[in-house]
């Protein structure tokens, strides 16, 4: 298939999800907003009301940290199930298996950029100015994007094998939901030595404090660091993508059982 035609099919399966999504409720694509808005709400009274847990802007850093995680979180568990979810089709038609997780993924960014306008906007009524830092969150929302599709093509590959693997996702979830600084900031811990170990070895910890250093703090986030895991990732990606093709028809076959 030309690599174009690919693109093309992504782009239209990607469409066609948006359009189921937003019909199966009243409010639409509101919900795409209001999902993230109603998490952050629910951490905002835990930490700020119940715990009383004073930080600056509590609203807004919840929002950075927990808007970027919820759009990793629900693309890597869709794109791990992409592939047995169209079994039906597959057991049809012989098209390449990294389609359905790669519109899943391409699904969920569609979504995503409703939801940092609204970050953007949001912020600057609380009274953040735009600068030219800000365009540094185009390098960080492309390394998250080459996290997700590294994750969620490993993700469709695996649950092919063995399904159980879902359970997996949804716990290794739970535990970046508290390992990932959402709801408290990595540089309060008081060890720099630690910070940095945090920040290495947890991409989704690194990508979240980038992008509160841009947009809360007008910084310039790790460019070492976003270099490092674009390299990453991409060779993931790489090799994830040829193992989808030399494994086709197997991954075809388990799927179908």
């Amino acid at each position: 298939m030309p690599f174009t035609q690919y693109l093309r099919l992504i782009h239209v399966q990607a469409r066609m999800a948006l359009k189921a999504d937003a019909n199966r409720f009243m409010l639409g694509y509101l919900w795409w907003v209001l999902e993230p808005l109603l998490y952050v709400g629910v951490f905002y009274v835990v930490f700020d009301l119940v715990l009383d847990r004073k930080k600056a802007d509590l609203i807004v850093f919840l929002m950075c940290g927990k808007f970027p995680f919820i759009w990793f979180a629900r693309s890597v568990n869709q794109a791990a199930n992409s592939i047995v979810g169209n079994a039906g089709l597959i057991g049809r038609v012989n098209i390449p298996k990294s389609l359905f997780p790669m519109a899943s993924i391409q699904s969920n960014l569609y979504k995503q950029c409703l939801v940092f306008a609204f970050l953007l906007a949001f912020v600057m009524v609380r009274g953040y100015m735009p600068s030219l830092d800000w365009l540094w969150l185009v390098p960080i929302i492309a390394v998250q994007y080459l996290l997700i599709t590294a994750c969620g093509l490993a993700g469709a590959i695996a649950t092919c094998y063995v399904r159980d693997f879902t359970m997996v996702i949804s716990l290794l979830t739970t535990f970046l939901l508290f390992t990932s600084g959402i709801f408290w900031d990595v540089r309060d811990i008081g060890n720099p030595e630690l910070t940095q170990l945090i920040l290495l070895l947890n991409p989704l910890a690194f990508l979240l404090d980038a992008y509160r250093q841009v947009i809360m703090y007008q910084g310039t986030p790790d460019l070492v660091g976003l270099a490092r895991n674009a390299l990453i990732f991409g060779t993931v990606i790489v090799l994830l993508f040829a193992y989808l093709r030399r494994a086709s028809q197997d991954l075809a076959l388990r799927a179908l059982s």
